[in-house]
């Protein structure tokens, strides 16, 4: 229900605890507010709980960005009902998204079911505040099993609710950054990039590549145009790199970007 374009560019999920501090909500405001200004066009997904999954939609509607909320039940219900205005102003720009019929209630094990959602939409799933157990830490657990890249907001080690994110920095599960500038630089999201991509390049004559990048070659030969994500698990690399990579090879001419984040090979 809404209004949203899923096949964006640039999709990112935002998770942490219910119980929010002033630290969390205030870095959901500051970071998407940077966000915006360096890619207005990132879809914003959580999951309209209390804490961070709130605070990230509220502060997503404030910079004008889409957002979405992956509900834990049908869509003729809001749970929690206090966050329904904002699921309501959402509509305009994002909505709701859920795999579970009308008349399904927001039973517990329904919120782990709907973290996979979450987690596989998203370029890269960031992790702002959680405890050392908790539903945002399966969300990570389960953006790294995808593929997908997962970042982490550091906290005090005396804070309970950043002991989940060190633990994730610690385990190297998720990186550390500290800025909207830190994140888009390590996805390669840069202006730069998107401008050079936009103009076109010419194509080298006989481009000079890495094994990596002659590994992402052969792939794309012997199976023909390829989703980034179905590349990622060929080629099992995160997905900053992969992008990177990609952007490398268009640049040399060996590939080409086509809708919907397919690569079409020109060698």
């Amino acid at each position: 229900k809404g209004n949203v374009d899923f096949n964006r560019l640039h999709v990112i999920a935002m998770v942490g605890t219910r119980n929010a501090t002033e630290y969390g909500k205030q870095f959901c405001a500051d970071f998407l507010r940077e966000l915006a200004a360096l890619c207005p066009d990132v879809l914003v997904a959580s999951g309209l709980a209390y804490g961070i999954d709130i605070h990230s939609h509220r502060a997503a509607l404030a910079n004008h960005l889409s957002t979405v909320a992956v509900l834990a039940h049908g869509l003729d219900r809001i749970y929690p009902y206090v966050h329904r205005n904002t699921a309501v102003d959402m509509l305009a720009n994002g909505g709701l998204l859920t795999e579970f019929l009308t008349e399904t209630n927001p039973d517990r094990h329904n919120f782990v079911s709907r973290n996979r959602i979450v987690a596989g939409m998203s370029d890269a799933t960031i992790v702002v505040e959680s405890a050392e157990k908790g539903g945002s830490l399966i969300t990570a657990d389960l953006a790294v099993g995808y593929h997908r890249d997962c970042f982490a907001v550091p906290g005090r080690i005396t804070d309970v609710n950043s002991r989940g994110c060190n633990m994730l920095i610690r385990e190297n599960k998720a990186a550390l950054f500290q800025s909207a500038e830190d994140f888009v630089a390590a996805m390669g999201w840069n202006s730069a990039a998107v401008s050079a991509k936009q103009k076109g390049i010419q194509r080298e004559l006989f481009p000079e590549l890495s094994e990596t990048e002659e590994m992402i070659v052969r792939i794309l030969s012997s199976r023909g145009d390829l989703h980034v994500n179905a590349l990622v698990v060929e080629a099992n690399l995160p997905v900053n790199q992969m992008t990177a990579l990609l952007f490398e090879l268009e640049m040399k001419g060996v590939v080409k970007a086509m809708v919907g984040g397919m690569y079409h090979l020109l060698i």
